[in-house]
């Protein structure tokens, strides 16, 4: 079990331009109001190995803040940031995949790309939705323990995106990698079946849900 202990954060110090000032008085706003408008962001939270931990909330709650927070406290041998993954322009998606034929296979399929064309093609020809599968397969091809993602599948229609929660619930059970992902999005939670839920709020606390997987179904 790994635990993390997160505090982040941001203060309002903009310069005080005529335009600036013209938008705090519009608004009410001193100096001192404004720098006690800082956003302030703290957590503890505990992963052990084959948990998904999904971060959600509104735009602009923080998300992205935290997953990034808890990426650069995780080891560097053992992180991976599913954004980083290069896209390859000289090869085919299939010699992408470390492994041999039938593994490579495999794990372009339960990212959700199994059709022919897709597999032959190379990951700079795809569309920005394939892209993301194809990080996906990289991260799942990989030795990575931990794999953290933005935006999770939100660039993806939304039976592909259940389609691949499943998948890597099951991955995650199987392999025991953990996976920290972030969105906005709350129709996933049926099939990913997470472990750990944090819900960013723009006041207040987040809150931190240890969740026994059949409550979302």
């Amino acid at each position: 079990m790994r635990t993390y202990h997160i505090s982040k954060s941001f203060s309002y110090q903009p310069a005080l331009t005529e335009k600036v000032r013209a938008v705090m008085r519009m608004f009410g706003l001193d100096v001192q109001r404004l720098r006690q408008g800082c956003r302030r962001h703290e957590c503890t939270l505990k992963l052990t190995a084959g948990d998904i931990c999904y971060i959600t909330g509104a735009s602009g709650a923080g998300k992205s803040v935290l997953l990034g927070e808890l990426y650069e406290q995780t080891p560097p041998d053992q992180r991976l940031w599913l954004g980083d993954i290069p896209i390859e322009s000289d090869k085919s998606l299939v010699d992408c995949i470390e492994g041999d034929f039938f593994s490579a296979l495999r794990v372009l399929s339960r990212a959700g790309l199994s059709d022919a064309f897709s597999v032959l093609n190379e990951p700079a020809m795809l569309s920005a939705g394939q892209k993301y599968r194809y990080r996906l397969a990289r991260a799942l091809a990989g030795d990575k323990r931990m794999i953290f993602a933005d935006e999770f599948c939100s660039t993806l229609d939304r039976i592909a995106a259940a389609v691949i929660s499943h998948n890597i619930r099951k991955i995650a059970g199987d392999t025991g990698k953990t996976f920290v992902l972030a969105s906005s999005h709350d129709d996933l939670l049926c099939d990913l079946q997470p472990d750990v839920i944090v819900i960013k709020h723009f006041a207040g606390d987040d809150e931190i849900i240890y969740q026994k997987r059949s409550r979302f179904c």
